[in-house]
């Protein structure tokens, strides 16, 4: 079976510095797979890359069988590919319904002068996401939070909501940048098992980056680790615990 999500040797420069370098992964339809490294080791633009942030110099990224490089965020995330991120992006000004909400409108069908006018047919479309958006909340635990300024909300349950409207768009592919930062350990464990839950839940394919070895030793399946913008190692947590590649790369230690 192809896998959802391939990545062959991409590379991305800046300045003539490559922020990674030939880069290859292969995440299979409902795996959780980690991408680990030290700081500065190409996490997050790997990340830009597969959202279309940024283009690659070099390589293919291809999705659900169709090479992706160069399209559009916007586009990216219609294909299937949501995400999350390390520093929280919300909407401050709107509720945290709303903030749901505005992801949910990539799926509407209808068109500016509808929302403008609002036929019957736009307000049908329009109570369906408000119910859709409401059970997301609910099962994220914040429905009733949902009139609350999404700046009110504490760092924990803000990082749900961002969880919340990704899962908005229906995505086949959830991307998260760092969902532990900022947690307390007791947060930490509520995470992984919601990150469980709605990978089962609601049949999703999930890569994370992630400092927190626990979690990700924790719920990860398959670990990639990049250092200096290069995939060193790949494997189970087990092998990725005991690689000496990647021990080197978080102790600063070389081979004897």
């Amino acid at each position: 079976m192809e896998p959802l999500l391939e990545v062959k040797s991409v590379t991305k420069y800046f300045g003539g510095l490559a922020a990674v370098a030939n880069i290859d992964l292969a995440i299979r339809e409902g795996e959780l797979v980690g991408l680990i490294g030290p700081n500065g080791a190409g996490k997050t633009t790997v990340f830009n890359l597969l959202t279309g942030v940024y283009v690659p110099n070099d390589g293919t990224i291809c999705f659900a069988g169709r090479v992706i490089n160069g399209a559009k965020p916007h586009r990216v995330a219609a294909l299937g590919i949501a995400r999350t991120f390390q520093n929280i992006r919300l909407f401050k000004t709107l509720s945290v319904l709303e903030n749901v909400k505005v992801a949910a409108n990539l799926r509407a069908s209808s068109s500016f002068l509808a929302s403008v006018f609002l036929p019957p047919s736009q307000q049908r479309e329009d109570a369906v996401i408000e119910r859709e958006c409401m059970d997301l909340l609910d099962r994220l635990g914040l429905k009733d939070l949902a009139d609350a300024p999404s700046v009110s909300l504490p760092y924990g349950l803000q990082r749900r909501l961002e969880i919340a409207r990704a899962l908005a768009t229906k995505p086949r592919l959830l991307l998260l940048d760092e969902p532990g930062a900022g947690m307390n350990p007791h947060e930490k464990t509520e995470l992984m098992d919601l990150i469980r839950q709605i990978r089962q839940d609601f049949g999703l394919t999930v890569l994370l980056i992630e400092h927190d070895m626990k979690l990700v030793m924790g719920i990860c399946e398959r670990v990639y680790v990049l250092d200096y913008g290069e995939i060193i190692a790949e494997g189970t947590p087990e092998e990725i615990s005991r690689d000496p590649k990647v021990i080197a790369a978080y102790l600063g230690v070389g081979d004897e």
